[in-house]
């Protein structure tokens, strides 16, 4: 077994694999079905092509990578193209929510192949393990389908070196369950797995997840905040520069991604955006302060008034994008889900009218495809194609 090192709270699977295999894979991930020749995997990486070679055979022996057919010649040899083995690898993807369970069963290419979804109370009276037994059973149930039937690895196995870290089997033999991401509303330490005073459950206020986790299910896990899981798989779907994910739900938070990386602060603080003050004399809210923008939206939300909600959250995102200038913000949520078009509208019109007045272009407004869930299976499968801010 090798020793698995952990970085931002997860197994670090670069450790499995050089960089430059990273960047192969990734290329061959980004290429899909059509596959991708190592000819053009040369010229992308600036790798020699007798190192794109033996990365790609190797990658072969292990079931990664499968050849996919010829390209058409343009007058020499044509060129063999490789594709990524999808269900070569795979990582669940966890989304607890104040209210509610979602796991998803992702595959390397990062579409989901299995879901489950149950109602669950976050401040139950049975307390955080009761929490966890219900996440590590609805993960395994999930992770039986690609660990075989007859019980080898399954989860519970303990799998920890003598320094009780979670590890993996050497690149050779790659697992085909990498690991568990786990998406929660915050504050919380994303290093070190461990949970703060979440709004509204201070009981869980330095519960260590991670590895109460990690124990159950003898896999690495990775613990972070909901929206800042979505803003890596919204970047890792393509999303590109920097922008803000705006999630509105049972609670408001931000995902921001700046330069095409995750940003979480020194302490997994950033993106607390439902918390900043927009009144003074305003409503009592659950982190204690009066007159967050979380509590104003969903005061407006539960009193039907959609519009106003989408005022609120339009003039704190155009606080946001006046201190980080940002070129796109996109909104996500099941509030904002039950009625896009009117979040949609509201948030674009106060950002245009604040760029009105200031000379400038406004910052475009879109709805966020993908889930929590999906981005939390990115959390685990980011690393293993370069994704080091994962």
């Amino acid at each position: 077994m090798a020793h698995v090192n952990r970085t931002n709270g997860g197994a670090n699977l670069l450790a499995l694999r050089s960089h430059n295999t990273a960047l192969v894979l990734d290329l061959l991930r980004g290429a899909g079905a059509e596959g991708i020749s190592r000819l053009e995997l040369a010229e992308r990486t600036g790798l020699t092509p007798q190192a794109v070679s033996k990365i790609t055979a190797r990658l072969r022996e292990e079931g990664l990578a499968v050849e996919a057919g010829h390209r058409a010649s343009t007058g020499g040899k044509r060129r063999t193209v490789l594709r990524l083995v999808p269900g070569a690898g795979h990582a669940v993807g966890v989304h607890l929510d104040r209210d509610a369970l979602r796991t998803v069963l992702v595959d390397l290419a990062g579409t989901v192949v299995a879901e489950r979804c149950t109602a669950l109370d976050l401040g139950a009276g049975a307390g955080a393990e009761a929490v966890v037994t219900v996440v590590a059973g609805e993960s395994e149930a999930l992770a039986k389908g690609v660990r075989g039937g007859d019980g080898a690895g399954a989860a519970g196995a303990d799998t920890r070196s003598s320094t009780g870290t979670p590890e993996l089997p050497a690149a050779e033999s790659l697992p085909a369950l990498l690991g568990v991401g786990v998406a929660l509303p915050g504050p919380l330490d994303h290093s070190r797995g461990v949970l703060h005073r979440v709004t509204g459950f201070p009981e869980w206020d330095g519960f260590p997840l991670r590895d109460a986790l990690a124990r159950r299910l003898g896999v690495p896990v990775v613990v972070d905040k909901d929206t800042n899981a979505a803003a890596l798989g919204l970047a890792v779907a393509g999303e590109r520069g920097s922008f803000a994910y705006l999630h509105l739900g049972t609670g408001l938070g931000a995902g921001l991604v700046i330069d095409g990386a995750v940003h979480r602060g020194a302490r997994t603080g950033a993106g607390e955006f439902g918390h900043q003050v927009v009144q003074l004399d305003g409503p009592p809210c659950g982190c204690g302060d009066r007159g967050c923008v979380e509590a104003l939206c969903l005061a407006a939300v539960a009193r039907g008034d959609l519009a106003e909600a989408a005022r609120v959250l339009g003039i704190a995102a155009g606080n946001l994008i006046a201190l980080l200038d940002i070129d796109l913000v996109l909104l996500g949520g099941r509030t904002v889900a039950t009625a896009p078009d009117a979040f949609l509208r509201g948030v674009a019109a106060v950002l245009d009218e604040r760029a009105r007045r200031a000379g400038e272009q406004p910052v475009p407004v879109r709805a966020a495809p993908g889930e929590v869930a999906e981005g939390a299976a990115q959390l685990v499968l980011g690393p293993l194609f370069g994704r080091v801010d994962a």
